[in-house]
């Protein structure tokens, strides 16, 4: 963990957040999923990964009350808490990996993970990202995960990544997840090349 932490510190320590590959001035296909749920204002919504990602600041302009991101990198963090400015204070922010960090038990509505799990390329790493969804997301709550859709990059801030069908990435969780729906995303990097991304949108077990 601490090698991999290392690397994503250096990586927001030398970059600025709008030059990495994965910026998105505004979230907005994850946004439209949340945003379809229609989940009240206080539910609890924890966006993993969400390194310098600007959904958060889109969520507190839509008036959720009740947002945690959760990353390995604090670097990565700092960045948009010093963005945020005072709207900072009404985030919940969390440092740590999402294999091994102690979440809170059925505490979430939302878990959202855009770039996150395509990182995990060790069987026994994603059934550990799978065990901590159960654990923390509330029976019958909702779980949106991208990532590098069959056709995207192999790999991703020189790290490699698992690319994926819907169907792969649902059976990664498995049949007690219903999919919902899923979608596509073309993203275009700030220099202008295309990635191809996999949502699926998932209601965990009752």
């Amino acid at each position: 963990m601490k090698k991999q932490q290392e690397h994503w510190d250096r990586v927001y320590q030398t970059k600025a957040p709008d030059t990495v590959s994965w910026f998105q001035e505004h979230s907005t296909h994850s946004l439209e999923i949340i945003r379809s749920i229609g989940a009240a204002f206080d539910a609890q919504i924890i966006d993993v990964g969400g390194g310098a990602s600007t959904l958060v600041d889109d969520l507190l302009a839509g008036e959720f009350k009740r947002v945690s991101v959760l990353d390995l990198s604090a670097s990565a963090l700092d960045a948009v808490r010093g963005r945020l400015g005072s709207l900072a204070a009404k985030v919940t922010w969390m440092t740590g990996d999402i294999r091994t960090i102690d979440l809170p038990e059925h505490t979430y509505d939302i878990w959202h993970d855009r770039a996150v799990f395509h990182f995990l390329t060790d069987l026994d790493d994603r059934m550990a990202y799978v065990r901590q969804v159960m654990k923390s997301v509330k029976p019958g709550g909702r779980v949106i995960v991208a990532t590098f859709a069959p056709d995207g990059p192999e790999q991703c801030s020189g790290l490699p990544v698992a690319r994926y069908d819907a169907d792969q990435l649902h059976n990664e969780f498995g049949a007690a997840f219903e999919l919902l729906e899923h979608s596509t995303e073309a993203h275009t990097t700030p220099w202008g090349s295309v990635q191809q991304f996999v949502y699926c949108h998932c209601r965990t077990p009752h």
